[in-house]
C-alpha cells in the first residue's frame, strides 16, 4: 500500500530528475582549468575524489535519515533535515539561505562571462547583443542572465525547474561523452587521453545512459530537447563564423571521405553513374579586373552540368609569375575565389596555380587535380572572342595548346560562346536547345542538353537533334536510327537530317549573306598570314614555323576545314537563329596547321552564333541504355 502511494505521488523517473541536479558538478573542475596548475592531473584526481566523497555523504544521509524518520515523515515533511537538526531548526533553514544565495551569485557571475565568450566568437550570431570588449564586463548578458533567474524564481516550484535542468545537464554530458566516443573511434593523432583506463565503450555507455535517463524522466521534453539541439547545431553549421573547433565530426567526415575514395577506387566509373566533374578555367585569357576572382557567370554556367546543383566542381585559376614570390598572392587570391563560389551557391572548391605561363600552369593542373576517380572530367572555359579585337597573339597557341592537353589527358571539353549573356536562374529562355552531332561524343552533348532541361532558365525548351548525312539515301535510315537511340536512352527530342557534301564548293543557295562575308575576311586573313610565314622563312633560311614550331600547310587542306565550316555555320543559322543555346562538336585542331589557322577556323564556325557550346567529349560513355 505504502509503495502504492509512494508510486503515484512520487514515481522512480521524477525523482531521477529532481535529485540528478545535486550530482551536477562533475564538470567543475574543467570548467576552472584555467586556474589549476596542473590540469591533466588534477581534474582527473579532483573529480573523482570530489565524486566519490559526495557519494559517501549522500548514501550515509540517506541511511541516517532513514533510522530517524518513519516513512509517514519521510513523504510529508519536505523540510526534514531542519526538523531533526541540532542544536535549532533555523541553522539548516540561514545554511539553506546562504548556500542558495552564493549558488545564484556564483552563477550570476560566471554565466554571463560564458554567454558573452559564446557571443564573442561568433559562434551563434543570434547572440551577438551580449558581445564584450576584452577586459569588459558583461552588463548586458548580466541582465538576461537576472531576468531569467527571475522567471525562475517567480514560477515558485523547485519541481518543474529542476527537471529543466536536468535535461541541460544531461545532454551537455551526452554530447562529451558521444565526443569522447568519435574521437577515440576514429583513432585521430590529437586524441591522447592520459587517464589509461578509458575505453570508448565507456563512453559510448555513458551517452547512452544520458539518453536512457532522459526518456525516464520525459520522452516529450527529451524528444523536444533533442531537436532543438539538433536546430542549433544546424544554425550553427550554417550561420556561424567559418572556423575550426575541433569538433569530433569532422574527423568523422574525415574519415568517412577516405573510405569512401578507397570504395570507388581507380577503375572506370560505369556510365549509369557517371557524374560531370567540371574543371571551371576561370580567368584563361586575363581580361576581367584584378578584384574579379571569376567571370560571374561561371559558376552558373557549372551549375548547369550538375543534376540540382549537386556535385563537386573545381575552380582553378593561374597566376603567372615565380611560385616563391607569389605564393602570398596565390593565397589570397584563392580566398577570394573561394568567397565567390560560396557567394554563388556553388558546390566547389578553389585551387589557385603559380605557373610560369598559362600553358605551363594548365598542364600540370590537368594531369594532377583531384584523386582518384574524383577527378575532375570535364574543363570547362569561355570561348575567347577578344583575341583578335585585343590583338593577343599569343592566345592562339595557348588555346590550341589547351585543347591539345585536354585530349591526349583524355578529358573531355566544354567552352562557352556568349558567357555574358548566360541567362541566371531568373531568366526564362523559350525556344530550342540545338544539337549539332557531328561526330560520336560517348553522348556528352546528349547528356548536357539533358542537365539543361533541370534548371528553371531551360526548363521551358524542347531539344532539337540535328545530324549531317552526305546522301539523300541515308538521311531517313540515319533519322530511324537517331531516334531508336534516344528513346532507348529515354530522351525526349526532335530528329532532323540534313544533307551535305564535304567536297570543296558551295552548295548553290545553301550559305548566310553573313556567313560569306566571314568566309571571305578569314580566307584573307589566312593568306595574309602565310604569305608573311613564307616571307619569313624564305628570309631566314628556315622552313615554316609558326609559334616557334616548324609546319606544314596544305592549301587544299585549308580551303577544305574553311569550306566545311563555312557550310556549317551558314546550316546553324538558317535552323537554329532562334534556339535558346545551340550545342555543337568541337573539331580537334589539324596537325602541323598553324594555331593561327585554327582560330580562324573556329571563328567562323562560331560567326554571328550568340550562344553555343562547343563540346568534345572523350573515349567513353557517358550515358547508357540500362538503368
Amino acid at each position: 500500500m505504502l509503495f502504492h502511494f509512494f508510486n503515484c505521488n512520487f514515481p522512480p523517473s521524477s525523482l531521477v530528475g529532481l535529485f540528478f541536479p545535486a550530482v551536477t558538478g562533475i564538470m567543475a573542475g574543467s570548467n576552472r582549468s584555467s586556474s589549476l596548475r596542473d590540469t591533466q592531473r588534477s581534474i582527473p584526481v579532483g573529480t573523482l575524489s570530489a565524486t566519490l566523497v559526495t557519494s559517501c555523504m549522500y548514501l550515509i544521509s540517506v541511511i541516517m535519515f532513514g533510522a530517524i524518520a518513519t516513512r509517514e515523515k519521510l513523504l510529508t515533511d519536505r523540510l526534514l533535515s531542519a526538523t531533526v537538526a541540532w542544536p535549532f531548526p533555523s541553522l539548516i533553514k540561514i545554511g539553506i539561505i546562504l548556500s542558495t544565495m552564493g549558488a545564484a551569485l556564483q552563477s550570476l557571475t560566471g554565466a554571463p562571462r560564458l554567454l558573452a565568450a559564446i557571443a564573442n566568437d561568433d559562434i551563434l550570431p543570434i547572440l551577438n547583443y551580449f558581445k564584450v570588449a576584452d577586459g569588459s564586463e558583461p552588463h548586458v548578458a548580466t541582465l538576461f542572465t537576472a531576468f531569467l533567474c527571475i522567471g525562475c524564481v517567480i514560477i515558485g516550484n523547485l519541481d518543474l525547474i529542476t527537471p529543466t535542468v536536468t535535461m541541460f545537464f544531461l545532454l551537455c554530458y551526452s554530447g562529451v561523452n558521444l565526443s569522447c566516443f568519435l574521437l577515440d573511434l576514429l583513432d585521430a593523432p590529437s586524441w591522447r587521453p592520459r587517464w589509461k583506463f578509458h575505453h570508448w565503450s565507456l563512453s559510448l555507455l555513458g551517452a547512452l545512459l544520458c539518453v536512457v535517463i532522459m526518456f525516464l524522466i520525459s520522452w516529450s521534453f527529451t524528444v523536444v530537447s533533442l531537436a532543438l539541439a539538433s536546430l542549433i547545431y544546424k544554425y550553427v553549421s550554417i550561420k556561424g563564423k567559418a572556423g575550426d573547433w575541433g569538433d569530433g565530426f569532422k574527423s568523422a567526415y574525415f574519415q568517412l571521405a577516405l573510405r569512401s575514395l578507397r570504395s570507388l577506387g581507380a577503375n572506370q566509373v560505369h556510365p549509369k553513374n557517371w557524374y560531370p566533374i567540371p574543371l571551371v578555367f576561370c580567368r584563361p585569357w586575363g581580361k576581367l579586373p584584378e578584384n574579379v576572382p571569376c567571370h560571374p557567370k561561371l559558376a552558373d554556367f557549372a551549375n548547369c552540368m550538375k543534376k540540382k546543383g549537386r556535385g563537386m566542381t573545381i575552380f582553378v585559376s593561374i597566376l603567372d609569375g615565380d611560385y616563391h614570390e607569389c605564393a602570398e598572392d596565390a593565397k589570397t587570391a584563392c580566398k577570394q575565389l573561394s568567397t565567390y563560389i560560396e557567394y554563388k551557391n556553388c558546390e566547389g572548391v578553389a585551387e589557385i596555380v603559380v605557373a610560369p605561363n598559362m600553358s605551363v600552369g594548365f598542364r600540370g593542373i590537368v594531369q594532377t587535380m583531384g584523386l582518384g576517380n574524383l577527378k575532375p572530367n570535364i574543363v570547362v572555359m569561355r570561348y575567347p572572342e577578344i583575341w583578335r579585337r585585343e590583338n593577343l597573339t599569343d592566345i592562339p597557341a595557348t588555346f590550341v595548346g589547351i585543347i591539345n592537353d585536354c585530349i591526349v589527358a583524355n578529358k573531355a571539353v566544354v567552352i562557352v560562346k556568349g558567357l555574358d549573356e548566360w541567362p541566371n536562374v531568373y531568366q526564362k529562355q523559350y525556344g530550342t536547345i540545338d544539337l549539332y552531332w557531328i561526330v560520336r561524343d560517348g553522348g556528352l552533348m546528349l547528356l548536357l542538353s539533358q542537365l539543361l532541361l533541370t534548371k528553371e532558365s531551360f526548363e521551358s525548351c524542347k531539344i532539337q537533334v540535328f545530324c549531317i548525312a552526305e546522301e539523300e539515301a541515308d538521311a531517313e535510315g540515319l533519322k530511324a536510327d537517331v531516334k531508336k537511340f534516344l528513346y532507348d536512352l529515354r530522351m525526349q527530342a526532335e530528329v532532323f537530317v540534313i544533307t551535305m557534301k564535304w567536297d570543296v564548293q558551295v552548295d548553290s543557295g545553301t550559305p548566310q549573306d553573313e556567313s560569306l562575308d566571314a568566309f571571305t575576311s578569314a580566307n584573307q586573313r589566312i593568306v595574309d598570314y602565310l604569305t608573311e610565314m613564307k616571307a619569313r622563312a624564305e628570309r631566314e633560311g628556315t622552313s615554316l614555323m609558326a609559334d616557334g614550331k616548324p609546319v606544314v600547310v596544305n592549301e587544299k587542306q585549308v580551303e577544305k576545314f574553311l569550306y566545311t565550316t563555312l557550310k556549317l555555320n551558314s546550316i546553324i543559322l538558317r535552323y537554329s537563329r532562334m534556339a535558346a543555346v545551340v550545342l555543337v562538336s568541337l573539331p580537334p585542331p589539324p596537325l602541323s596547321h598553324p594555331a593561327y589557322f585554327y582560330m580562324e577556323y573556329m571563328d567562323l564556325l562560331l560567326e554571328n552564333i550568340p550562344r553555343i557550346l562547343i563540346v568534345r567529349g572523350y573515349r567513353r560513355d557517358v550515358v547508357t541504355l540500362f538503368t
